[in-house]
């Protein structure tokens, strides 16, 4: 048998660190958690290369003592708990104390920090977990940690990350997470000397969301506050209007007690409860927030605390499936007319003047120029004197600028050499949109320590407008299903065209019917049912008949009645008008398997399912000719109905487009 021995205490922690750090987006996770557990209002986040040759933290927070600094980096220190019983109260992100003991294993780390009030703050620096450095220095207060070179003494590891862009990716993924659980602190990202995102602090979910992902993503939102009765549970936070419905999960974001987590409960509670609102193969976003007692939650079950275990997992599944639900009930899914975007000119293609893409021409021949009044860009400026024939072209007038991009930083680097003269800044503005500006960054001629902190002098810059929020286009929206509709006609003999006070109403009659007649199924309000003159006789196995009887109520309220007399053949004497063209002989056995796999597994919705495909073969169809009175039948309907916004397979049954709008279109009104 080989010697047992123990490991070097090198090789130990380079094992240890494996657990924790596993690319730059670790390391950014963990001193991004230890920011935030120590009281900062503002963090900045640095990384160059996609954060393995160069990522910085700078936080304002409470800083650390002189003589705690190296007992920081030691295995198992930790000042968030010091009995077994803190276990059970867990409120900060960070407890285990392997953080900075495994980043340093791996890297060449510095850390600069000042306590509040303190008059000198402290530099400490370790590679591969041998201290190199431990000076008095001054420095801002609070702690900047710099890692530099991560698996430099690793090169295995190393050898196992991604190309830059797509570790610096996941990188930013992280900290974009850590900028929306915490809307009460101001975040910055600088990626390749670039501010990437600003978020603004002020405490708002959906301003962060906003700064994060930008307007087209916070237009579309729902909001979400739910609390359970016995008040130990709530959810708040926004949820996206079926109709925007992401091709994959990357956008389902849920925080339990501040922190960023991996539950699959959740997720199937979400898509659960927008299972007959979205289409195949689409999947719905969120940024959902659950305050959960900790006794109820295990945080300890992953190493990098990315993924919690509840002790009542049904509970935390029905909290956010009724959240939810209650939102998507309580909203309204009215979407409005979205116009294309003009045609983009194919390459080598002659430009046209530049006028709307939709305004009229001057005549029938494309090259003939319209007579258009060309607009200068300075309207003060005098206008210059064109030729009789000169080609007159207008020039689009440039936004106004209404906002005012925040003084970009310069980062920090190694040698004042290395910074850029000009430094283009990225940030997401509101409407109207501002062309990207560039901005004379002069070197810096101040010391090392003042160069690693200038966000600190700097108050973090959010958009100065933001979006209207979802309450208030609720408000909006709800004014306008106050009118009264009318139908007015027929487009393609598919689409009924209708008015709502200043609004045009457009309603897909086959969605929307499918959807009328798939809700009377599932609530089992069918209005109108016929007995059969000869009733339908199947044969059938036991099982299947045992399985029609156990949901004979049910499919009573749907319409359907059957006689189970002379067993084994099942007798269909009666079906809801709507199906009583459908091939009824088959629709038998098919209600029979529903039922029979409703009974196996009652938590997969097959009756449902069978409803979904019921109605899409009984509702109106596209070509149909209706009248007038049908017509106007259907859109009361559907105008009156929260739940008729969408079809069973997810396709939006109506659009808005408002008589404003319109009237734009046709120039009756200017900009």
């Amino acid at each position: 048998m080989p010697e047992i021995h123990v490991l070097p205490k090198d090789i130990a922690e380079l094992i240890a660190a494996g657990e924790v750090i596993e690319r730059p987006a670790s390391v950014l996770k963990e001193l991004t958690e230890n920011a935030i557990d120590a009281g900062a209002k503002r963090i900045t986040a640095e990384m160059k290369r996609g954060g393995a040759l160069y990522l910085r933290v700078t936080d304002d927070g409470c800083g650390i003592a002189p003589e705690q600094v190296r007992t920081a980096f030691l295995r198992h220190a930790t000042s968030k708990i010091s009995d077994k019983a803190d276990l059970e109260s867990i409120f900060t992100l960070g407890f285990r104390g392997e953080a900075l003991a495994s980043i340093c294993a791996v890297s060449r780390t510095e850390v600069l920090t000042r306590q509040h009030g303190a008059e000198y703050g402290t530099h400490y620096a370790i590679e591969g977990g041998e201290e190199t450095a431990f000076e008095q220095s001054g420095c801002p207060e609070g702690t900047t940690v710099i890692v530099r070179d991560l698996f430099y003494n690793v090169p295995v590891r190393a050898g196992f990350l991604k190309k830059d862009t797509a570790e610096g990716n996941a990188a930013a993924a992280v900290f974009q997470k850590a900028a929306i659980s915490h809307p009460e602190i101001a975040f910055r990202l600088i990626r390749e000397n670039k501010t990437e995102f600003v978020t603004p602090g002020d405490g708002s979910l959906y301003s962060a969301v906003y700064a994060v992902y930008g307007k087209d993503f916070a237009r579309d939102l729902l909001p979400v506050q739910y609390t359970e009765p016995d008040g130990e549970i709530t959810v708040d936070g926004y949820i996206m209007k079926p109709l925007y419905a992401r091709p994959n999960r990357a956008h389902q974001l849920f925080f339990v007690n501040g922190r960023p987590v991996r539950s699959f409960a959740l997720i199937n509670a979400i898509e659960e409860a927008y299972q007959t609102l979205i289409m195949t193969g689409k999947y719905p976003a969120c940024v959902l927030r659950l305050q959960i007692p900790p006794r109820t939650v295990d945080v300890n079950m992953h190493p990098t605390k990315a993924e919690v275990r509840f002790s009542d997992e049904k509970r935390a599944y029905n909290a956010v499936y009724f959240a939810v639900m209650n939102a998507l009930q309580q909203n309204h899914l009215i979407y409005e007319f979205q116009m294309p975007a003009p045609p983009a000119p194919a390459a080598g293609a002659p430009q046209r003047p530049g006028r709307d893409w939709y305004a009229p021409v001057a005549g029938m021949d494309d090259n003939t120029p319209a007579p258009l009044i060309p607009q200068t860009v300075a309207p003060a400026a005098p206008q210059p004197v064109q030729s009789e024939t000169a080609v007159q072209i207008p020039v689009t007038e440039q936004p106004k600028e209404d906002t005012k991009l925040p003084e970009p930083e310069p980062p920090l680097t190694d040698s004042p050499a290395e910074i850029p003269q000009q430094i283009p800044v990225q940030q997401k503005q509101p409407e109207p949109m501002q062309p990207k500006q560039r901005e004379q960054i002069p070197a810096p001629a101040v010391t090392e320590a003042l160069r690693a902190f200038p966000e600190l002098t700097r108050q973090s810059a959010a958009p100065a407008v933001l979006p209207e929020e979802p309450e208030a286009r609720n408000e909006a929206i709800s004014a306008i299903q106050c009118a009264p509709i009318r139908a007015v006609g027929e487009l393609f003999e598919n689409y009924v065209l209708c008015e709502a006070g200043d609004q045009f109403v457009m309603i897909d009659k086959h969605a929307a019917h499918e959807r009328i007649l798939f809700e009377r199924f599932r609530r089992r309000e069918c209005r109108d049912r016929q007995s059969l003159l000869t009733p339908v006789r199947v044969l059938m196995t036991a099982d299947e008949i045992t399985a029609l009887q156990e949901q004979q109520e049910t499919l009573a309220g749907c319409g359907f009645s059957f006689d189970f007399s002379e067993s084994p053949v099942v007798q269909l004497t009666g079906v809801p008008l709507s199906c009583a063209d459908l091939d009824l002989d088959a629709l038998v056995p098919e209600l029979a398997e529903s039922c029979r796999m409703e009974r196996a597994e009652p938590d997969r919705h097959m009756l449902d399912d069978k409803f979904h495909e019921l109605a899409c073969k009984a509702a109106i169809k596209a070509g149909t000719h209706n009248t007038l009175a049908e017509l106007q039948a259907l859109a009361e309907e559907v105008w009156g109905r929260e739940e008729i916004r969408h079809c069973p397979h997810g396709r939006p049954v109506l659009f808005l487009l408002s008589k404003y709008y319109i009237e734009r279109q046709f120039k009756r009104i200017q900009d």
